[in-house]
This record gives C-alpha cells, sequence and structure tokens, in this order.
C-alpha cells in the first residue's frame, strides 16, 4: 500500500472512531480494544515525516474521541492510555472542542 492510501486509511479509522464514540448511548465498547490497536499500529508505520504533518490534526481528532470515551470507560482503561500513547499536548476539554490550529 502506498503512503497516500496508509495515509489515507489512518485518518478515516481516526475519525470513524470519533464519530462512533461521539457522546451518545449505544456505544458498543468490545470493538474498541482491536480499533485502538490499528490506529496505533498504523500511525507508526507513517513515515515520520507525514506524523509530524498532521500531528495537530489528530491530536485533536484522537483528542475528541479520548474525551468522549473516559466517562465510558475511565482515565486508565488500555483503550485510553493507548489513544494517548500517540497523542501530544493536552486533551480537549470537550468532544465539542473543533478548534483547529494550523
Amino acid at each position: 500500500m502506498g503512503i497516500y492510501n496508509e495515509l489515507y486509511d489512518f485518518a478515516a479509522r481516526a475519525g470513524a472512531l470519533e464519530g462512533y464514540v461521539y457522546p451518545r448511548s449505544g456505544v458498543d465498547v468490545s470493538y474498541l480494544p482491536e480499533w485502538a490497536d490499528h490506529i496505533v499500529e498504523q500511525y507508526h508505520r507513517l513515515p515520520a515525516e507525514a506524523r509530524e504533518e498532521i500531528q495537530s490534526l489528530f491530536d485533536g481528532t484522537s483528542g475528541r474521541a479520548i474525551v468522549s470515551l473516559i466517562p465510558l470507560l475511565g482515565e486508565e482503561h488500555e483503550v485510553i492510555r493507548k489513544l494517548k500513547s500517540i497523542r501530544v499536548g493536552k486533551l480537549p476539554g470537550s468532544a465539542d472542542d473543533f478548534d483547529r490550529k494550523r
């Protein structure tokens, strides 16, 4: 798979996770450990230059997902720890924090 395909696939998975866990009822948490694993693995497969380029955008997407998940899973859950491991900076204030810094 080429780098652009990898980047698109990574972004699609991260964005889908954010949308899936956005505060609402009916989140099936059984999918989340494998989903987080795939995101972390894909993140590490991206070239460093690509990660640096998208990091601030990814931090927003993953941060909103994490903030949505903490009430369901708790701060110390494996999914939360895995997603936090590939973030930089502090978490957004809410799942609705769409302040983009470029």
